[in-house]
């Protein structure tokens, strides 16, 4: 997003913020509104052009989302969504993807809530690993041709009672309404979300044998040190390391055994 969007979402965002922090909100049942609202942009391109068109007021805009949404979801994502057509957009597409972001940062919200936030992240990418080797289920599951409701059976079957209920929330609406994205970009976007919960980056080591708890703990702390904010380790274990590491964060990739790295970030908090 650029200019006007980019600022619009980031206020939105404030508003999400200020909304969740109050407990008495049901955080999983806003999600689930924003998430239909998400839909209904998506589905009518008319009307997410009327909502976004800078000629007309942001009174007007707000007004007009108030009367279609009023009964269909709660005050709060009314509210929201007013909020959003009040401000300018580059693009009307761009007021579908913040909806879509604000859903999945209030179920996200719920997860930090529950204390199973931890627990999301991990599942999230661990079902990234589990579709990128797996080319029948990817098909499977980004099939034009299947429906929307076997998708979600097969989904409900991977993930239902073994996952947390917010990751099966939003991996079943990433698949079912991808909105011309793939899968794995949509899923690494909602792994920055989560990571973004708590102002952690999203940092994908891979070793050749699992990490000792003090192994990780070294790790995540030298890696905070170096990026200058708290660190959120997705382990994988491939034995082609040969005995190094390897760490991914964003696109920056570091190589190099775990001593070296330790060796170095030593160094680094000495000097």
């Amino acid at each position: 997003m650029n200019g006007a969007s980019r600022e619009a979402l980031a206020a939105a965002r404030e508003r999400l913020d200020a909304l969740t922090d109050n407990t008495s909100v049901d955080a999983a049942k806003l999600a689930e509104e924003l998430a239909a609202v998400t839909a209904l942009l998506h589905r009518e391109v008319s009307l997410r052009r009327v909502l976004t068109d800078p000629s007309q007021s942001g009174e007007a805009k707000a007004e007009l989302a108030g009367r279609l949404l009023s009964g269909q979801v709660g005050g709060e994502a009314v509210d929201l969504v007013s909020g959003m057509v009040r401000s300018r957009w580059s693009y009307s597409r761009d007021l579908v993807d913040s909806a879509e972001e604000l859903a999945n940062t209030a179920d996200l919200t719920a997860a930090q809530r529950a204390g199973a936030l931890d627990d999301v992240e991990d599942e999230l990418f661990r079902f990234g690993r589990i579709v990128g080797s797996d080319k029948e289920l990817r098909s499977a599951l980004t099939s034009r041709t299947a429906s929307t409701a076997a998708k979600g059976e097969l989904l409900r079957s991977l993930l239902g009672g073994k996952a947390q209920p917010v990751t099966e929330r939003v991996v079943t609406r990433l698949v079912t309404q991808p909105r011309g994205r793939s899968l794995e970009a949509g899923l690494d976007s909602l792994s920055k979300l989560a990571a973004e919960r708590r102002d952690r980056m999203v940092a994908v080591v891979t070793s050749a044998v699992p990490l000792s708890d003090r192994q990780k703990q070294r790790l995540g702390a030298a890696l905070a040190k170096i990026y200058g904010r708290q660190m959120h380790l997705n382990l994988d274990v491939d034995p082609s390391v040969l005995g190094g590491i390897s760490v991914r964060v964003g696109d920056e990739v570091i190589n190099g055994t775990i001593a070296e790295r330790l060796e170095e970030v030593t160094r680094r908090m000495a000097g």
